[in-house]
Order: structure tokens, then sequence, then C-alpha cells
């Protein structure tokens, strides 16, 4: 009895000194935040895997290139996952079946990236208690994100080897876009219902998260995706990838979310809130609905 007396004045203490804690606390624990970054996940492989094969059939030979370099520095991918991988990306070279695969994953890579920006644009504003933005004046902004996301993505091999510079240089970069997206991310999906400054906090939290794991899965992901491949087949890379994307999202919802309470409470809400208010900056009339 005596240790838990001591720990809860140690706790009563904290709360007194760092009241951003008890906020803290309580948004992690009842926020599911665990169920919001799995459900991100799913819809963001459900729009990964159409749009892969989409960007097969359309783009130019010097593009699948540079999403097949890039692929390969994300996750260091060799052996069968390599080949499947340029199975999907150079396979396609009739016209008439790059034209019918392309129709048809484009279609399909419309509706699940919608779908991933919805779920993504949710958890930014459950991050920030606000309502959902309606949908005229969201669905562009999905778009929108969705097409710089796979523009990011692309890049990766250049911005991972920093241009050239080396690996130094290379996870600096790595870490400078990751933020600048994440701070871009949460502005544009939240149709600019939060002030910039307040906006850092979360994003320079799921930079510092996703450059981390981005670091890591060149060590993880190949030998963990050749030994699924060996048991399951192509089954054991999707087991994997959608394992690494659940790390990768609950990651990024528990940043948004810790960003956005940082932001709302002492200290940082003075500097960081518009006027020192405490409050994210009111929505115009019109741009949002009640979920």
């Amino acid at each position: 009895m005596e240790w838990k007396q001591r720990f809860e004045r140690l706790r009563a203490g904290a709360e007194r000194r760092f009241p951003v804690l008890t906020e803290l606390t309580s948004r992690l624990l009842s926020g599911n935040l665990l169920d919001a970054g799995t459900r991100l996940a799913a819809q963001a492989f459900l729009a990964a895997v159409p749009l892969l094969f989409a960007f097969a059939a359309f783009a130019p030979l010097g593009l699948r290139d540079q999403l097949n370099d890039s692929l390969g520095a994300m996750f260091g991918l060799s052996g069968q996952s390599e080949e499947q991988l340029q199975q999907v990306l150079y396979s396609t070279t009739d016209n008439d079946a790059r034209e019918t695969t392309g129709a048809v994953g484009a279609t399909v890579a419309l509706v699940s990236a919608t779908s991933f920006s919805r779920a993504m644009a949710r958890v930014c504003e459950r991050a920030w208690r606000l309502p959902r933005a309606r949908t005229r004046i969201a669905a562009w902004r999905w778009v929108v994100w969705l097409l710089v996301l796979v523009l990011v993505v692309v890049l990766q091999a250049p911005i991972r080897n920093g241009f050239g510079l080396g690996a130094f240089v290379g996870v600096v970069l790595t870490f400078l876009v990751a933020t600048g997206v994440w701070l871009w991310t949460q502005h544009l999906l939240l149709a600019k219902r939060v002030a910039w400054l307040a906006l850092l906090p979360g994003a320079l939290l799921a930079g510092t998260a996703s450059t981390a794991l981005g670091l890591t899965a060149r060590i993880y992901v190949p030998g963990a995706v050749d030994r699924a491949v060996s048991a399951y087949g192509a089954f054991g890379l999707v087991l994997v990838m959608l394992s690494w994307l659940i790390v990768v999202c609950g990651a990024v919802t528990f940043a948004v979310t810790i960003g956005a309470v940082l932001a709302e409470e002492p200290p940082l809400n003075r500097y960081v809130m518009r006027e020192g208010s405490g409050e994210p900056p009111p929505a115009q009339e019109g741009d949002v609905q009640r979920s």
C-alpha cells in the first residue's frame, strides 16, 4: 500500500507541474489510436497495390526505373521480392494490355486512394478534435495529397542518397522532407483550420518516426520478405509489407496526436497557438460538417 500511495503522490505532483501529461495520457488511452493506425495502414495498402499497377501501365520507362530504384532504396529488396516487383513494373509491354490494365487500375486506384486520403484526414481531425471538412472543400485535397505522396515516394532514391552527397546527407534530407510532408499533410487535410506553427510539433514527431522506421526497414524488411516468400510465396510479401505499414501508420497516428496535445497545452500553446488561446483557429462558416 505504501508504494501505491507514493506512486499516486508522484503522479499527482507531476500532473500539477506538467499538466500536459494528464491530457496526453487521457488522449492516448481513450483515442483508439491503435485501431486508427491499423485502419490507416489497411487503406494505404489497398491504395498502394492498384496504384502500382496503374503506374506500371501508364508511366514511361524512365519513371518506372526511378520507382524501382526508390522502392529498393526504401526496403532493400533483393532476390525473389525484387523479381516480383520488377515483374509488376516491367511486364506490361503490349499497348492494348497496357491500356486495359491501366484503365482498370486507374479506376480502382482512384477509389482506393480517396479512401486512404479520407482515413489520413480523419486521423488529423481526431488528433485536433475537429469535425470533418465538407466534401466540396476536402475532395480536391485528397487527390492532391495522394499525387504529392506518390511523387515523394518516386524521389526516395536520390533523397536517401543525398543527391549524390552521401548517406549522412541523405538521412538529414529524409528527415527534412518527411517533416515537411507531414506538416503540409496536416495543413492540407485539415483545410487550413490550424495554424502552421501549431502543426510543427506533430510534424517533427512524425518526421522523426518515419525517418527512423525508414532506416530500420532496410535492415528488417529484406530478411523478413525472403523468409515469408520462401514459406508462403507472394502472400508472404503481402504479410510483411502490411505489417510494416501498420507500424508506420501507427507511429504517425501517435505522433500527430501527441503533437496536437503538446501544441494545445502549456507551455507550448502560448508560442504556437493563435493569440496564445490554446485552441485551434475557428473554421470558416460552411467549411465543416459534424461527424
